[in-house]
């Protein structure tokens, strides 16, 4: 069966419809050396089940973090999604449905954007939520954004503690569109005095609490002093989990609270699709990005549902839009919905429990083993372990042991004085045994690596 059964008929016709002669009229606008000289370098075409076959040979050769003890976060982190959350995504009307752009035929859509702008409302303390962003990273560049629209000014003051992904969106973000970004140094022993980079240009801070090194951060100092500056304050977390034990942003004097919402409903899926939570105060209301679904009653006074903002660039507003976010992650943000309703407030609160106490039990095995020294006097589900020797090798070494043990912070942040930080997470999904496999693992790669 051909992937593309058009016929040559077909194309012909296609093309006369067009008024162009052929396929490669259409790329004339392309430069010749950006074009390729010959077929691209893949094996001829072959049926479904020999690809399934090749395909499957070469996923074999993965170490997948489902089959063997796995410590990897930095951003991302394997939880366990009950199998209700998948069987509810794929029924029809939700795997189906796409954007809600005329309500009275989308209420199912626009309900469950609606419940689940409620939970991140709840989760972070903050008073209004929209429905969801493409993830982590482009949430806090949009809430950069933000804050430079309401205080008019274009410096965004980074913390040390920021995922050096969502550092690079937010720099990138202001080299194409105008604002400056005076970004702290990185701060693996939570050190940092962010308070002297805030002055009267500031339009806002980003710090992450959990911090990219595992770190707490208590914003309440950080969270006057900007405010006195006119700036306002972005709480930024990778691991939305932690919500269930750690003070939610909107308790301790933030504006805006932005969040990674992967580790509730969605598994670890190659670095996406993921789900970006936004939440802000209230009187920032119409400058958020994205849209908002609201509640309403109909002429019969029933309860319904509409999108009550959108100020999107492919809407009305054009060139005078808050963002160019053109979608909601809406299927991953309903998983997030579904898992969260099933956990419930002390379901979650459990949950984080859970995760903070195994996280703290392999936290004191590993700091006893012999040159190895914790770097966190406080943290969540993941800590920063300083090493004898470089990570890397030493990590690579344990995956030959069949253990993931942990994402070293030197290939995110390359340079000598991390090239021995190693980043260790430790969710529900980690057993005792998964604990002692690391543990010995850890010890035989130290004394290999040279």
């Amino acid at each position: 069966m051909r992937y593309l059964p058009l016929t040559d008929e077909d194309r012909r016709a296609m093309l006369a419809k067009i008024g162009v002669p052929s396929v490669e009229s259409l790329y004339r606008d392309v430069p010749a050396a950006a074009l390729l000289k010959g077929p691209v370098d893949l094996p001829p075409h072959a049926g479904e089940l020999e690809v399934e076959r090749a395909i499957g040979a070469m996923a074999a050769k993965n170490l997948g973090t489902g089959s063997v003890p796995s410590f990897l976060g930095a951003g991302a982190y394997r939880h366990h999604v009950p199998a209700s959350v998948d069987h509810l995504i794929q029924r029809g009307e939700f795997l189906t449905s796409y954007t809600p752009y005329q309500p009275e035929v989308t209420q199912g859509t626009l309900q469950y954007l609606f419940e689940f702008q409620t939970q991140v409302a709840l989760l972070t303390g903050m008073d209004v939520a929209n429905a969801s962003m493409y993830d982590g990273a482009t949430a806090t560049v949009e809430a950069v954004m933000m804050a430079n629209r309401v205080t008019r000014r274009k410096k965004a003051v980074i913390s040390g503690s920021l995922h050096p992904h969502y550092r690079e969106v937010i720099e990138t973000y202001g080299e194409h569109t105008g604002f400056q970004v005076a970004a702290a140094p990185y701060d693996p022993e939570a050190r940092e005095d962010i308070l002297k980079m805030i002055d009267k240009e500031t339009s806002c801070v980003v710090i992450q609490n959990p911090s990219f090194f595992g770190h707490l951060i208590d914003f309440a100092t950080l969270s006057e002093a900007a405010h006195a500056a006119g700036a306002l304050v972005i709480a930024v977390s990778t691991e939305v989990i932690s919500y269930g034990l750690v003070r939610a942003p909107g308790n301790t004097g933030c504006d805006v609270a932005v969040a990674e919402g992967q580790s509730i409903g969605n598994p670890l899926g190659f670095g996406g699709p993921y789900v970006g939570l936004f939440a802000a105060k209230e009187k920032f209301l119409r400058q958020m990005p994205g849209r908002l679904a609201g509640q309403t009653v109909d002429v019969d006074r029933k309860r319904g549902w509409v999108l009550t903002l959108s100020t999107r660039e492919q809407h009305i507003r054009r060139e005078k839009a808050t963002s160019n976010i053109c979608t909601n992650s809406g299927l991953c943000a309903l998983a997030f919905t579904i898992h969260l309703t099933l956990l419930g407030e002390a379901g979650l609160q459990r949950l984080a429990e859970l995760n903070h106490a195994t996280a703290s039990n392999l936290a004191d095995r590993l700091s006893k083993i012999p040159g190895v020294k914790l770097l966190n006097e406080s943290f969540f589900n993941e800590f920063t372990l300083a090493l004898p020797k470089p990570a890397i090798p030493v990590v690579e070494a344990m995956a030959k042991r069949r253990v993931l043990g942990g994402v070293p912070v030197a290939r995110l942040i390359p340079g000598k004085e991390f090239e021995n930080l190693l980043l260790v997470a430790a969710t529900e999904t980690v057993t005792d045994a998964d604990m002692a496999a690391l543990e010995a693992a850890l010890k035989e790669s130290l004394a290999e690596v040279k």
